[in-house]
């Protein structure tokens, strides 16, 4: 639904984004990920023509944005939860955004119910906590129905309903044949609900894969006991995989319980425990992006 091509951004002297080129499909929720400072929201900046890019482009089902007949039904963006009047109440706000967006007035209301806002719907958005502009701001994206939702830490200020809501929305969005494409932060959030990742750093393309080829990029540990561990690791270490053995104790990497356990029957190896574990999804992110983080803890 969604191709990147080329993009590239400099400020100054410094490339924010650097030769971006990914794709984003139909019916998934893809990741946007990397450390603060890495192009992030520059990117989806010029994905939406806020910010105009000095090479590359975007577009949507082959059609640019710049090119698109009604952007507002094809794209629902929040970028910035603070884009709205203080003054105005919720239903001004998005029934001025629908006036704007030639979007029929009685899909205010839809909406407020959608977010969970109707029964502030009439309170100014200048009273509203971060978590309730985060809703406020979803539901002007969901105002034209559009096929993609490009969202920027949508989760930034939700509570812990808040997220849960907010992931079953994305997930159920996805499913019905949308494109998501959302920014975040919470790693082990987001790994609950998404398909695929882009992932980025200092402004360059790190990685573009569905989230069960990253976790695969770190393999499984397993750890075994058993009274013929020597032998058992001997037959390991021929397979290519590599064992350290402790006692009775086996720490075996890059395998899984089912090659261990197979091997150890297979030769009639008596095993008293094996436990497999494998990093988390944020560990692996950090080990990826770490040497282009700018801002890191000592």
């Amino acid at each position: 639904m969604i191709r990147v091509t080329g993009l590239t951004k400099r400020f100054g002297h410094r490339h924010a984004v650097e030769d971006l080129t990914f794709g984003v499909a139909a019916g998934r929720v893809t990741g946007f990920v990397g450390p603060n400072g890495s192009g992030k929201s520059t990117t989806m900046r010029m994905m939406v023509g806020l910010t105009r890019p000095d090479a590359g482009d975007v577009s949507y089902d082959g059609v640019p944005y710049a090119d698109l007949r009604h952007p507002t039904r094809v794209v629902g963006a929040v970028l910035d939860p603070r884009s709205m009047h203080p003054g105005r109440s919720a239903r001004n706000h998005l029934a001025a955004t629908a006036a704007l967006s030639d979007i029929p007035a009685n899909r205010v209301d839809d909406v407020l119910h959608e977010v969970g806002l109707i029964s502030a719907a009439d309170q100014r958005s200048g009273t509203f906590s971060l978590g309730m502009r985060q809703r406020l701001a979803l539901a002007g994206a969901l105002l034209g129905e559009p096929d993609v939702l490009l969202l920027d830490e949508p989760s930034n200020g939700l509570d812990p309903d808040g997220i849960r809501w907010l992931r079953t929305s994305l997930r159920d969005f996805a499913d019905e044949g949308g494109t998501v494409f959302v920014s975040s932060h919470l790693i082990a959030e987001l790994a609950m609900y998404a398909d695929d990742l882009v992932v980025v750093g200092a402004g360059r393309l790190l990685a573009a894969e569905p989230v069960a080829a990253t976790m695969a990029r770190s393999g499984a540990t397993v750890v075994a006991r058993s009274s013929q561990a020597r032998h058992l690791a001997d037959l390991l270490v021929r397979r290519g995989i590599t064992v350290d053995v402790d006692g009775d104790r086996l720490t075996i990497q890059h395998a899984d319980t089912s090659t261990v356990s197979g091997l150890a029957f297979e030769h009639r190896i008596p095993v008293t425990e094996i436990t497999e574990t494998s990093r988390s999804l944020e560990d692996i992110l950090i080990d990826m992006t770490g040497a282009s983080a700018q801002f890191a803890a000592a």
